[in-house]
C-alpha cells in the first residue's frame, strides 16, 4: 500500500499504519512477506513433533507444486529447507521457506499446503508499513502552562469534539487496563504519571526491526525509533523517515496526566495503560501483532511470561489491505472470549473499508474519523462496516483545529535523540483511542456503581446508540458509522438505572438513511432502532422480507409503546411503511413488536 499523497505537507501526518501486502508493494520492492507462511493444523502437534510435521507438510507440498532450489530438490531435501520458528498464541505455526517465491509460486504453495487434510489453513505472514506522509516540520509549540482549552477541540468542542468536560464528572477511568499494540512508549515524558504506566512488553522478534541488542520478544515496550535512513529501505519507493512515536502519541490521548497545570489532557487519566510494541522500524509482522492481541488479553504465548495485568481494551490504531487473514480473526476471537473490547482504526486511503484489516475482521469497533466540523474526512475510509466516527483532525483545516495534539517527541531517530514535546497529527488513528478512552469510562464507571462491565458486544453497542448526528452528515456513498462518539452521552446511558444497557433495548441499533439492515429476528418484545431525522423532509419506515408477523412503531424523542406512538402499521406478515409527513430534525425510535416470531426481515429508513 503507498502513503497516502492527498494531504498537504505542513506539519506531521500520521494516518493509521498500513499492511503492504504482497500484492500492494510497490513494483520492484525486495517484499519479505513471501518467505514467511503461517500454518494452523486441524489438531494440535505435540512441541516435540511439530518441527517434524511442519518440515515434512510444506517440503512435500513444495514438491508438489514444483518449487525447488539448486541444493533443495526433492520433497525430504526441501523439508529440510523449511525453517519452523514459533508457535503462535493462536496455536498456529510461523515458519520460514528455503527461498522467496513470486507471487505465482506463492499461490501454488498455499494451494498445495491448504489441500493437505491435515491443515486448518495456511496464509502468508504479511508485513506492515507506515503509511505516513513525508515529515519536513514538525506541527509544536513549546508549552508551559494548561493548553487543553486551546489546542483540544477534540475533547471540548460542542460541534467536533465527544463531550469531555461532561464526561469527566461521571468517570476518569479508574481501574480499568487499556492496552494500545503500536510503536511502543516513551514512559519519561513529563505529561504521563508513571503510576498509570505498566512495564509491557516487545514483541517484535526481528532485531533489526526493534533496533534492540537481540531478537525474541523482550520485557517492556519503549519505543526505540522507526526512522529510516535511506530511499527503499523498507521496499521499492518507500522514502527516509524520521521516527513517528506514533504510539506515543495514540496512547497520550487515552492516558495523558490531566488537571497537572502542565500540557494537555488525556480522555480516561485514570485508567491503566499497558503499552505492547509491535511495530517498528518498516513496520512489523501479522504474526507479532497476532501474539500481542494474545497476550494482552490474557492468553499465553510461547515463550513468554503470561500477562498479570489483562486489558479490558485493546486499541489497534492498524490498518491493512485485503480480506481479514484467519489468524488475525483467531486472535481477535479469543480476545472478546475473555471479555476484551477491541477498537481498530478503518484506516486512511478514502476507500471502503471492508478491504482494511484489521478493521474489516468481525468482533471489532471499527472507527473512522471526522474534523472539527464534524464532517468525514478527506482519508478517512467508509463503508457500512464502519461504527462510528471520532475527532481525527484534517490538517487542511490549519491549526491548532486541523490537528489531534497529543505529548509526543520531537526526536528524528533514537528516544535519545531529541526533546519531549507536544505534537498535532491527524487520522484514524487519532480517532480510536477516543473510542477506547470513552470505553475506558463506561467499564469504570459501571463497575463503581457496583453494576457488571459491558460484554464486548454490548460495549458497540451502548456506543453506537449514544453517538449524535453527523452536524455535517457523510455522503451517502461515504457513510463512516452511525455517528460521532460522544463520551458523555454514552456514560448517561451506560448508568442509566431505568434500564440496564446490558440487555438489547436499552441499546437499539442506529439506523442510517437508505441503508438497509437485514436479517431481523424478533420475538413479542421485537427490535428497537433509532434514527435521527432531518427536518419537513417526509420520513417513511420500511420493514419487509422474512416470515411471520410484526407491527411497526415510530415516535419522536422516546421509545414507543403500543399506546404511544406517532405513526403504526400493523398490516399481515412483515410488510410494513410508517410514515410520518413533517418530521422535527430529532431522534426517531422505531419498533418492530413481534405479532408473532418474525425471522429474516428488514428493515430500512428513507428520507
Amino acid at each position: 500500500m503507498t502513503p497516502n499523497h492527498g494531504l498537504p505537507r505542513r506539519a506531521l501526518v500520521a494516518l493509521a499504519l498500513s499492511t503492504a501486502l504482497a500484492a500492494s508493494v510497490p513494483a520492484g520492492a525486495q517484499n519479505p512477506s513471501n518467505q514467511r507462511l503461517i500454518v494452523h493444523f486441524h489438531d494440535e502437534v505435540p512441541p516435540a513433533a511439530a518441527n517434524q510435521e511442519i518440515r515434512q507438510t510444506v517440503g512435500a507440498a513444495m514438491a508438489r507444486a514444483g518449487i525447488a532450489t539448486p541444493s533443495l530438490r526433492s520433497s525430504r531435501q526441501l523439508s529440510s529447507g523449511v525453517q519452523p520458528i514459533r508457535r503462535l498464541g493462536t496455536g498456529a505455526q510461523l515458519l520460514r521457506l528455503p527461498k522467496p517465491l513470486d507471487p505465482v509460486q506463492m499461490q501454488r504453495l498455499l494451494s498445495e499446503i491448504a489441500a493437505d487434510p491435515a491443515v486448518r489453513y495456511v496464509e502468508p505472514d504479511r508485513m506492515q508499513y507506515a503509511a505516513q506522509a513525508p515529515t519536513p516540520a514538525p506541527a509544536k509549540f513549546q508549552p508551559n502552562d494548561e493548553y487543553y482549552a486551546e489546542y483540544q477541540w477534540n475533547l471540548h468542542d460542542p460541534v467536533g469534539g465527544v463531550n469531555a468536560p461532561e464526561a469527566w464528572t461521571m468517570s476518569r477511568g479508574a481501574g480499568v487496563v487499556v492496552a494500545v499494540l503500536d510503536t511502543g512508549l516513551l514512559p519519561e515524558h513529563p505529561d504521563l504519571d508513571p503510576a498509570r504506566l505498566l512495564q509491557g512488553y516487545d514483541f517484535i522478534n526481528d532485531a533489526s526491526k526493534s533496533r534492540r541488542a537481540q531478537a525474541g520478544p523482550a520485557p517492556g515496550a519503549l519505543d526505540m525509533g522507526d526512522w529510516t535512513e535511506a530511499d527503499g529501505e523498507c521496499y521499492a519507493g518507500s522514502k527516509v523517515q524520521s521516527s513517528s512515536w506514533h504510539g506515543a502519541h495514540v496512547a497520550a490521548t487515552i492516558i495523558e496526566a490531566t488537571n497537572n497545570s502542565i500540557g494537555m489532557a488525556g480522555l480516561a487519566p485514570d485508567s491503566t495503560l499497558l503499552p505492547v510494541r509491535v511495530l517498528g522500524r518498516c513496520g512489523g509482522w501479522i504474526s507479532d501483532i497476532v501474539d500481542g492481541i494474545t497476550w494482552a488479553s490474557g492468553g499465553s504465548v510461547q515463550g513468554v511470561p503470561d500477562n498479570p495485568n489483562p486489558a479490558d481494551i485493546l486499541n489497534l490504531s492498524i490498518q491493512g489491505g485485503g480480506a481479514c487473514p484467519r489468524v488475525y480473526q483467531e486472535a481477535i476471537d479469543a480476545a472478546v472470549a475473555r471479555g476484551a473490547v477491541l477498537v481498530v482504526a478503518a484506516g486512511n486511503n478514502a476507500v471502503d473499508a471492508s478491504s482494511s484489516p484489521p478493521g474489516n475482521c468481525r468482533n471489532i469497533i471499527n472507527v473512522g474519523a471526522t474534523s472539527a466540523s464534524g464532517a468525514i474526512t478527506s482519508y478517512s475510509n467508509f463503508g457500512g462496516g464502519v461504527d462510528l466516527a471520532a475527532p481525527g483532525g484534517e490538517e487542511r483545516d490549519g491549526e491548532p483545529r486541523g490537528y489531534i495534539w497529543q505529548a509526543a517527541y520531537d526526536g528524528k531517530t533514537t528516544p535519545t535523540s531529541g526533546d519531549y514535546d507536544y505534537i498535532g497529527k491527524v487520522g484514524t488513528s487519532m480517532a480510536t483511542p477516543h473510542v477506547s478512552a470513552t470505553a475506558a469510562l463506561v467499564q469504570s464507571a459501571r463497575v463503581a456503581a457496583g453494576r457488571q462491565p459491558l460484554a464486548p458486544a454490548r460495549m458497540k453497542a451502548l456506543l453506537q446508540a449514544s453517538a449524535r448526528p453527523f452536524p455535517v452528515p457523510p455522503p451517502v456513498t461515504r457513510p463512516i458509522g452511525v455517528g460521532i462518539l460522544d463520551a458523555a452521552a454514552a456514560l448517561r446511558m451506560a448508568l442509566n438505572t431505568d434500564c440496564d444497557v446490558a440487555r438489547e433495548e436499552c441499546t437499539p441499533l442506529r439506523l442510517l438513511p437508505r441503508t438497509p439492515v437485514g436479517g431481523q429476528n424478533g420475538e413479542q418484545a421485537g427490535k428497537r432502532y433509532t434514527f435521527f431525522a432531518q427536518a419537513g423532509k417526509p420520513l417513511r419506515v420500511l420493514t419487509y422480507g422474512g416470515t411471520g408477523g410484526l407491527t411497526l412503531y415510530v415516535r419522536r424523542g422516546t421509545p414507543p409503546q403500543t399506546d404511544r406512538f406517532d405513526a403504526r402499521s400493523a398490516r399481515a406478515g412483515t410488510h410494513e411503511a410508517a410514515i410520518i409527513a413533517r418530521p422535527a430534525a430529532d431522534v426517531y425510535h422505531v419498533w418492530l413488536a413481534g405479532d408473532a416470531v418474525f425471522e429474516g426481515v428488514t428493515v430500512v429508513v428513507r428520507q
